[in-house]
C-alpha cells in the first residue's frame, strides 16, 4: 500500500489539475478532476509495472501472456484507488474542497470492451495475477466503440455505438515506435533453395497494429498486470490518390484497415461480418505472437527456452490463430523445422473452454480463410496432415474419429481442435464443466491425451464487488473477523462461527435493508422507477439468451400474476424481480424474450389489484459499474440455465459474496457454490445433467410437461393472447414445439422453488443466516485462488516476490 500524507497527495492533485487544465481544485469540474486522478493514478502504476517488471526479468522468471477477444474492464478509477490503497486521502483531500468523490467517479465511462462473463473474467485476472505477484500481460484490441449501449424503446431493444473512448483515453498509454505489421490477403508462395524453405508473400494488404496500454495494480502488491491493446491503422496514406482528386479511394483505404478495431465483434449474420472478425481474430493472436517473441529474444537471444520462460494461455477459441501464427515465424522466419516448432508451440500454448455448446465452437468457412490468411491456411493444412496421422496410431482404423477430431472437414477449420490437438493443457471453468468436456464435447481428445485435460474453477475480482461498493457489509466483516479477508478471501470462513449470533445476523439483515434503500434511491433518481426496499430482490442479471433462460422466470412471474390476480387475499411476500441483460444484435428470440419481460412489468405495475406485490424492473444498459450498484443490493440470486449448458457463470459468485441466496440449477459453478455453502443454504430445482441428456435421448417432448399441468397451460394462453394489443406467440410456439432449453420440463419445480423462496423469506433469521453462510463460504471463489491454480498446474509459475 502506498503511504502518501494529505499534504503530500492534496499537492500531487493540485498540480496535475494546473500542469493539465490551467485550473485549481477549488474551480475544477469534476471531470477535470477525474481524468487528473486517473493520470496520477496511471503514472503510480506505470512506474510500479517498470520495476515489478525488471525484478521479474532479472530474476529469469517465467511470465504468462493472456489472449482474449474481450476484456471487460469497467471503470478503473476507484479500484486502483483501492488497490493501491490511496482511496481514503483522495477522499479526504476532496471533502476538505467539498467535492464528494462518488461523483467524481460517475465521471468516467464504463471500458466496455466485453459481451459478459468471458472478457469480465479476463478483467478479474489481470486483478488476480498482479494481486498474487505474478508476472502477467492480457492481450486485446482497443475496440473504438465496446459493447453497444443498449435502449429499450417500447419493450424492444435497440443498440446505440458505445463512444468509451473519449472518457477513457486518459487510462491509455499509446506506443506507436512498438508497432507490428500484419498481412492479409494476397498469396504465399512456398519455394525450396539447396534445402533451405522460402515464402514469399504477393498483393497482400498490410495492416499496423499499434499497442496502447493499461494497468492493472494488484491489492497491497507490489504486482502490476498490464493490458495491452491493439489498434488498427492503415500502414500509410495513399497520397497520389488523394492528390489525383480520388479522395474516396485515399480515405476508403484507411477506413478499411481501421474497421478492424472500430467495434468488438461485428454482427456476423452476413459474409461480410464473418470476414471481419475473422480478420480481427488474426490481427490481435498475430501482433501478440509477434510481441511476445519479440521482448522474449530481446531478453535470451533465443526460442530454444521460449517454453521454460513463456505461458500462452488461449481464454476460448477467438485467439486460436496464436498457435499457427507462431508455426510461421518459427518455420518461416527462424528456420525451425516442424517438429521442433511444433514442439515450442505445444509447450508454451494452453486453452481454456468457455462453452459445452457444439454449435459455439468456432469454424470457419475454407474459401474465407484461405483467401484471407493465404499462408496461415497453409500451416493449418500441413497440421491438419499431421494432426490425422497421430490420431491414426491412437485410433488405428478409425476414420470416422479421426475425421470428427481432424483440424479441417466439412469444408471448415476447426478451432477448437487446433488447440485440443496442440495445448499441453486444456481446462474447463467448474467442476461439473470440466467433466462434461472430457464426456462429451472433446470425449475423443481426452481419449486421446487424458493428460492435458484439467479444472480450473473460475473466480471474481471480489474486492470490486465488496470493499468500495458495500462499507456496510466491508464494516460488519472487520468488525467481526478481522481485516485478513481484504488480501485473503478465505478469512471469510472465520465468518461462519456467527452463524447463530442473533445479533451478528440482525445487523446483516440491516445491512442489507439499508443496501436496497440506497439502491431503490439511485434507480428512482437514475431512471425514475421506484421500486419497495422492503420486498424481495429477486435478481436475473446476465447476457440474455434462451439457454440461461430468462423466459422461465418471466412465465414464473407471470403465473404469480395470474394467481395473486384469483387470490387477492393470498399471504405473499412482495417481490422485485430485477433483470438486467444485452441481447446480441442478430439475436431475435433473446430481443422477443425481453420484449416479453418489459411488457410483463407494465402490465403488472399498471394493475391496482397487485400493485405493491408484485414488480418488475428492467435495468437498461446493464454494465459493470452498474453490477457494482445491484450486487450489494441482491437477496435472490437467479442461476437457472439448462443443466449442462452454462460452463461456469460468474455473476453468481458476485452474488454470493453479497449474501444473495442461489435460486439455481445444479449447473456451472452453481454444483461448487452449493458444495461450499451447503445445499440447505440455496434454494436448488430443476433436472441435472444426466437427466436432461436421458429426457434429450429419449426425444423431449415438451407438450407432455405442459397439458398435465394447469398453470403451465394457463400462462402459455394468457401470452399468446396478449394484452394491449401485442401477443408473444413466437415464445410461446418455440416453448410448446421446440422449446431446445426444456423450460417447460423445469417449469414445475421452479415455481416450488419459488414458493421455497417465499417460505424461507418469512423467517428472518433463518434468511439471514443462509446469507452469512453465502458470505462465509464465497472465498474460494476468488480470482486470486483462480490464477494461483492456474499458475501451479498450467503456467508453472511461481510469485515474484
Amino acid at each position: 500500500m502506498l503511504n502518501y500524507t494529505k499534504k503530500e497527495f492534496d499537492k500531487m492533485l493540485r498540480d496535475k489539475l494546473t500542469s493539465e487544465y490551467a485550473v485549481t481544485l477549488e474551480v475544477a469540474s469534476d471531470t477535470q478532476i477525474y481524468r487528473a486522478l486517473a493520470m496520477i493514478t496511471r503514472e503510480i502504476m506505470s512506474d510500479r509495472q517498470k520495476v515489478f517488471q525488471a525484478k521479474t526479468l532479472g530474476s529469469g522468471h517465467k511470465q504468462v501472456y493472456y489472449l482474449c477477444m474481450e476484456f471487460l474492464m469497467g471503470r478503473s478509477l476507484r479500484t486502483s484507488l483501492y488497490n493501491l490503497g490511496l482511496n481514503e486521502v483522495a477522499e479526504q483531500v476532496l471533502a476538505d474542497a467539498d467535492i464528494c468523490i462518488d461523483q467524481v467517479y460517475d465521471q468516467e465511462p464504463d471500458a466496455g470492451l466485453g459481451n459478459g462473463g468471458l472478457g469480465r473474467l479476463a478483467a478479474c485476472y489481470l486483478d488476480g495475477m498482479a494481486t498474487d505477484c505474478i508476472p502477467g500481460t492480457g492481450y486485446s484490441i482497443l475496440y473504438e466503440y465496446g459493447i453497444f449501449k443498449q435502449k429499450i424503446v417500447d419493450g424492444w431493444q435497440q443498440e446505440t455505438a458505445d463512444n468509451w473512448l473519449p472518457g477513457g483515453q486518459v487510462w491509455i498509454k499509446s506506443h506507436p515506435d512498438q508497432a507490428q505489421e500484419i498481412r492479409f490477403d494476397g498469396q504465399a508462395i512456398e519455394s525450396w533453395d539447396g534445402g533451405f524453405h522460402h515464402v514469399r508473400y504477393e498483393n497482400y494488404n498490410s495492416v499496423m497494429a499499434i499497442p496502447n496500454d493499461m494497468y492493472v495494480a494488484g491489492y497491497n502488491s507490489n504486482g502490476v498486470s498490464k493490458l495491452r491493446l491493439w489498434q488498427a491503422k492503415a500502414p500509410s496514406f495513399d497520397m497520389s490518390s488523394f492528390n489525383a482528386g480520388n479522395y474516396s479511394t485515399a480515405i476508403s483505404q484507411s477506413a478499411s484497415a481501421e474497421l478492424i478495431s472500430k467495434v468488438l465483434y461485428p454482427n456476423d449474420n452476413h459474409t461480410e461480418g464473418k470476414i471481419l472478425r475473422l480478420r480481427q481474430q488474426y490481427f490481435f493472436s498475430a501482433a501478440s505472437v509477434a510481441d511476445i517473441l519479440g521482448i522474449h529474444l530481446s531478453q535470451y537471444g533465443t526460442l530454444d527456452n521460449l517454453p521454460d520462460k513463456v505461458a500462452i494461455q488461449l481464454n476460448d477459441t477467438h485467439p486460436t490463430l496464436a498457435i499457427p501464427e507462431m508455426m510461421r515465424i518459427l518455420l518461416d522466419e527462424c528456420s525451425y523445422d516442424w517438429d521442433a516448432a511444433f514442439d515450442i508451440c505445444r509447450r508454451t500454448f494452453a486453452y481454456t473452454n468457455h462453452t459445452v455448446m457444439s454449435e459455439a465452437l468456432e469454424k470457419w468457412n475454407v474459401d474465407i480463410f484461405r483467401s484471407t490468411l493465404p499462408r496461415i491456411w497453409q500451416i493449418v493444412c500441413e497440421m491438419d496432415r499431421r494432426c490425422r496421422a497421430d490420431l491414426e496410431k491412437v485410433f488405428p482404423g478409425d476414420q470416422g474419429k479421426i475425421n470428427y477430431m481432424a483440424i479441417l472437414g466439412d469444408n471448415q477449420v476447426r478451432m477448437a481442435n487446433i488447440c485440443c490437438y496442440t495445448c499441453h493443457a486444456i481446462n474447463g471453468v467448474s467442476k461439473l464443466h470440466s467433466e462434461i468436456i472430457k464426456d462429451s464435447v472433446f470425449h475423443d481428445y481426452f481419449l486421446y491425451k487424458p493428460q492435458a485435460f484439467t479444472n480450473v474453477t473460475n473466480g471474481i475480482a471480489y474486492r470490486r464487488w465488496l470493499l468500495a461498493p458495500n462499507p456496510g457489509l466491508t464494516n460488519l466483516l472487520s468488525d467481526t473477523i478481522g481485516d485478513g479477508f481484504k488480501q485473503d478471501a478465505s478469512e471469510l470462513k472465520k465468518f461462519e462461527k456467527f452463524a447463530s449470533d442473533k445479533q451478528v445476523l440482525n445487523r446483516l439483515g440491516q445491512v442489507k435493508r439499508e443496501n436496497k434503500a440506497i439502491f431503490a434511491d439511485y434507480l428512482a433518481k437514475a431512471t425514475g422507477q421506484v421500486i419497495d426496499p422492503d420486498s424481495i430482490f429477486d435478481c436475473q442479471v446476465k447476457r440474455m439468451h434462451e439457454y440461461k433462460r430468462q423466459h422461465l422466470n418471466a412465465l414464473n412471474i407471470a403465473a404469480q400474476y395470474l394467481y395473486l390476480k384469483a387470490n387477492p387475499n393470498a399471504d405473499f411476500i412482495p417481490k422485485t424481480y430485477i433483470f438486467g441483460a444485452k441481447a446480441a444484435p442478430g439475436y431475435y428470440m433473446a430481443k422477443q424474450m425481453i420484449r416479453l419481460i418489459c411488457k410483463l412489468g407494465q402490465l403488472i405495475d399498471s394493475d391496482p389489484a397487485v400493485r405493491g406485490k408484485l414488480s418488475v424492473v428492467y435495468l437498461e444498459d446493464y454494465c459493470v459499474s452498474l453490477s457494482e450498484r445491484l450486487m450489494p443490493a441482491s437477496e435472490v440470486s437467479e442461476q437457472i440455465s439448462l443443466a449442462g449448458t452454462e460452463a461456469s457463470g460468474t455473476g453468481n459468485m458476485k452474488f454470493m459474496i453479497s449474501g444473495a441466496v442461489t435460486l439455481g440449477t445444479l449447473d456451472g459453478a452453481n454444483v461448487e457454490i452449493a458444495d461450499a455453502a451447503g445445499h440447505d443454504n440455496e434454494i436448488i430445482f430443476g433436472m441435472l445433467t444426466p437427466e436432461v441428456n436421458a429426457l434429450k435421448g429419449m426425444g423431449y417432448h415438451p407438450s407432455s410437461f405442459i397439458y398435465d399441468d394447469d398453470v403451465a397451460m394457463a400462462v402459455l394462453d394468457m401470452l399468446e393472447k396478449g394484452w394491449n394489443g401485442e401477443n408473444f406467440s413466437e415464445i410461446t410456439n418455440n416453448l410448446r414445439n421446440s422449446d431446445p432449453y426444456m423450460v417447460m420440463a423445469d417449469f414445475k419445480d421452479y415455481r416450488r422453488a419459488q414458493a421455497d423462496v417465499q417460505r424461507l423469506y418469512a423467517d428472518r433469521d433463518k434468511w439471514n443466516r443462509m446469507s452469512l453462510m453465502n458470505i462465509a463460504n464465497a472465498g474460494i471463489f476468488s480470482a486470486d485462488r483462480s490464477v494461483m491454480d492456474y499458475a501451479r498446474n498450467i503456467w508453472g509459475i511461481t510469485p515474484v516476490k
